[in-house]
């Protein structure tokens, strides 16, 4: 019985196994090195779900605020569909994807407290490094609509005055460094 029972710990190792491999390079780490350029801490998680087909979530956040008092704090998500042409992670790629942002700050006389939200599609392209790493360029086209509170920069409630604005326009601009599981 114990020997019966070893066996079948040591075929669902074996299995576990055999999973984790079939299962490699369908997932992948990556980070936007454009928004580091702009002091922007981000990640991303692209998983694979076919063969050609990823799913890539992305966030960035940005706290920071810089001499006067000038800042634009505010973190965003894209989440994305992308169809490769070749195979995931590797050559070119096509995308679609989301954006949803929460923002606060100005660099001028105005702050500008609010939301954004929209969609676009991406085309983008990815080098293969080595066998974990790889280098990823994106350009995105699409649409974003802002609904904030403009004020002056010395914060006054009583002159904030609504404000929507309809963006159409670059969405996404990425040179990512991914690691590939």
């Amino acid at each position: 019985m114990i020997k019966m029972k070893r066996t079948i710990l040591f075929l669902l190792l074996v299995a576990a196994a055999c999973w984790q491999t079939a299962k490699a390079q369908d997932v992948a780490l990556k980070t936007n090195a454009l928004y580091w350029a702009a002091t922007t801490p981000n990640v991303g998680l692209e998983v694979a779900l076919a063969p050609k087909y990823t799913l890539e979530l992305a966030a960035a956040y940005n706290p920071w605020t810089f001499k006067d008092d000038k800042k634009m704090r505010f973190w965003l998500v894209q989440p994305e569909v992308k169809y490769w042409f070749c195979e995931k992670f590797e050559g070119h790629f096509v995308g679609l994807h989301a954006h949803g942002a929460q923002f606060y700050g100005g660099f001028n006389d105005k702050r500008y407290d609010g939301y954004l939200a929209g969609g676009g599609f991406t085309y983008g392209y990815d080098w293969i490094l080595s066998p974990h790493w790889n280098l990823e360029a994106a350009i995105g086209i699409g649409y974003a609509h802002l609904w904030y509170k403009e004020s002056p920069r010395l914060h006054c409630i009583k002159c904030e005055e609504d404000r929507t604005k309809n963006y159409f326009g670059p969405t996404k601009v990425a040179i990512s460094f991914t690691y590939i599981f």
